[in-house]
């Protein structure tokens, strides 16, 4: 009852309307509201869904009303107040789906308020009839008014404080959360939870194509009280990572993910002369190390090798190839940095794997937003410490390999990137640099993490395509058999020879979409995007997904086809819109490694083997798991061993 006359009131403001009592809709819509109030402090990630559809027919139905009855100039209500605002800003934020939010949030805010009051007061008055029998014979509202607005307590007191606090801190942060002056559009955020209620946390690429389809390319959001930009589109990502890329080569500073890495190492680091010289002494180091060099290409060949002897034990067996492709690409990356290699039970192995994953769950989870969402909770036990704990589990094995580098290294004959970074720490001496034990901890940190998940979560997806397209998995053995005939080692320079193979691999990159909002930039000064302001500091999402399926980029952008990559002569060629690298001065410095790898590991095995689906597998699942890197479902594949070629 006090809901229902609350609820009219603030309906009459907003809406001009009123609604029966005993009326289906109305007790739908008012429940609606109960259900976002109880759910608002518990599973907020079912919240959009609960109360969604009728609050927005209601609404809608009732703003359609007000545009087609309403005077220009005089307004009713609420509503034709916003109508007549949208009618003189024609290209801002003002919008249907801003009004929509508006009358969502004043109802929310005006009928729970009173109608919570209202229940607390004729609680009190019905168990203290003294106080309740004298109103229905005053003459004037005096003491009347005493009774509501009297504390009876200092309890009630403190409350009523803490309430008023409360009330103007939302009141602050609302005027904070306002968006600049030509800022990009959005969504309008909830007080302190900003547009959690905007994204699924399970799988946020959907509803970001749902708010680029409403706001455009380039539109805002809020992560917590924090403002931020999601960039899609080819024009746009291309103008803000390449044509302004220092512009946006930013990281943000001051969030749980930077607190974990300690603000060190190299793919967190903010744009500075640190980050320079360790990306640059980085890039050098691998491409002169053995990228591009036949040294590299032995060392993936000969881990490969190992995987090629563990599937011909199993040949016509089912198995499971995420831990096989996961070894291959740790095992990769630890030549890499520490010139060795280790078995897949190995338990150096299994516990970085592990702590990893307990890093990447903390990152991809509510606790995280929590950590970047309010700072006062950081001092607290709370769940994301077990980020930090798995950070320290890290450095207890990374650290004592480093240490027997600088024991045992040969100085001037490095093996391993590590005995380089070593080498390069020691010319630099004591000139004041960055580099230290510690960004090497951190540096081979960053490239464990960022080189191992990407390499088999595409290979997962690339298996997984080959086994349930058998004709594109047959026709890049004939190209394979064709070029190398009786060769008997594999080399990255037989790419040229095989574009199908090229495109297949560069296809298998662009559905696996791996890493598809990239890292985190951040403006390094005010400038703009698309013509909208971006203040200084500012956090940006790259959309690279929506590059990766953009129409008018692709001929066949969602669906599984070499022939996006592929000219009408048959050769290869790769489209501006392939950016699953990023793009600018913030592109992936891992980008050499993972080709060569792609390359060789596919080639030999599909060279070696024929893999296919098992029959009683059921029907294949393309979606893919979103996280902090993007993978398949977990499947099985059968392994058959092909005739000698």
């Amino acid at each position: 009852m006090f809901h229902n006359i609350a609820s009219n009131v603030m309906s009459q403001v907003l809406l001009n309307k009123r609604f029966k009592y005993n009326d289906e809709f109305t007790r739908k819509y008012v429940d609606s509201f109960i259900t976002v109030n109880n759910m608002i402090y518990g599973r907020w990630s079912f919240l959009y869904d609960t109360f969604h559809w009728t609050l927005k027919s209601m609404t809608s139905s009732v703003i359609s009303e007000h545009k087609e009855t309403r005077v220009p100039g005089q307004p009713r209500d609420f509503v034709d107040c916003y109508l007549d605002e949208m009618d003189k800003r024609v290209h801002t934020s003002f919008c249907p789906e801003e009004l929509l939010m508006s009358c969502i949030n004043l109802h929310t805010a005006g009928s729970d308020t009173a109608s919570n009051t209202l229940l607390t007061g004729f609680l009190y008055l019905m168990t203290r009839p003294h106080i309740q029998a004298p109103l229905s014979s005053l003459p004037s509202l005096t003491r009347f008014d005493c009774i509501i607005q009297a504390p009876r307590s200092y309890l009630t007191m403190l409350i009523a404080v803490l309430l008023l606090v409360i009330c103007v801190f939302f009141v602050i942060t609302l005027l904070k959360s306002g968006r600049p002056k030509n800022f990009p559009p959005g969504p309008t955020p909830l007080p302190l939870l900003g547009n959690i209620h905007n994204l699924s946390p399970t799988n946020p690429m959907k509803d970001m194509e749902k708010l680029r389809k409403t706001y455009g390319n380039v539109y805002s959001l809020y992560i917590g009280r924090r403002a931020a930009v999601v960039v899609s589109g080819l024009q746009a990502l291309k103008e803000m990572l390449v044509n302004k890329g220092v512009d946006f080569a930013g990281r943000p500073q001051d969030m749980f993910m930077n607190d974990v890495v300690e603000h060190r190492g190299v793919v967190l680091a903010d744009y500075g002369q640190s980050w320079k010289d360790h990306r640059r002494f980085a890039l050098t180091t691998m491409r002169n190390f053995g990228m591009g060099k036949q040294s590299m290409e032995q060392r993936i060949l000969e881990e490969v090798q190992y995987t090629v002897e563990n599937l011909e034990k199993n040949t016509g067996k089912t198995l499971s190839p995420d831990v096989m492709f996961h070894s291959i690409a740790s095992n990769i990356v630890s030549l890499v940095l520490f010139g060795s290699r280790y078995e897949h039970d190995n338990k150096i192995i299994t516990t970085l794997v592990d702590s990893f994953d307990d890093v990447n769950k903390t990152l991809n989870g509510p606790w995280a937003f929590l950590y970047d969402s309010f700072h006062f909770v950081r001092y607290l036990p709370l769940p994301f410490t077990k980020a930090f704990k798995a950070r320290q589990t890290v450095r207890d094995i990374l650290m004592p390999i480093i240490y027997e580098h600088q024991k045992n290294r040969v100085q001037g004959d490095p093996q391993d990137l590590v005995d380089c970074y070593l080498d390069e720490l020691e010319k630099r001496g004591d000139d004041g640099s960055s580099f230290c034990i510690e960004e090497l901890f951190m540096f081979c940190v960053n490239l464990y993490g960022a080189g191992t998940d990407t390499t088999s979560s595409t290979l997962l997806t690339g298996f997984l395509y080959l086994m349930t397209k058998p004709h594109i998995q047959e026709r890049c053995q004939q190209e394979i058999d064709s070029v190398l005939e009786a060769k008997d080692i594999i080399s990255c320079e037989d790419r040229v020879d095989m574009p199908y193979v090229q495109a297949v691999i560069h296809e298998i990159q662009r559905l696996a979409d791996v890493v598809p909002l990239s890292v985190l930039h951040t403006s390094t000064k005010d400038t703009q995007l698309m013509g909208y302001c971006i203040p200084k500091g500012t956090i940006v999402f790259p959309n690279l997904s929506s590059a990766l399926s953009e129409e008018g980029q692709w001929k066949f952008p969602h669906e599984f086809n070499p022939e996006n990559f592929l000219n009408d002569k048959g050769e290869f060629v790769k489209p501006p819109a392939f950016m699953v690298f990023s793009a600018g001065p913030r592109v992936c410095m891992g980008e050499s490694l993972a080709r060569m790898e792609l390359f060789l590991i596919l080639v030999t095995l599909l060279r070696r083997f024929r893999f296919v689906w098992p029959e009683d597998a059921g029907e294949p699942d393309y979606e893919l798991v979103f996280g902090i890197t993007v993978c398949p479902k977990p499947y099985r594949m059968k392994v058959e061993l092909r005739p000698a070629q």
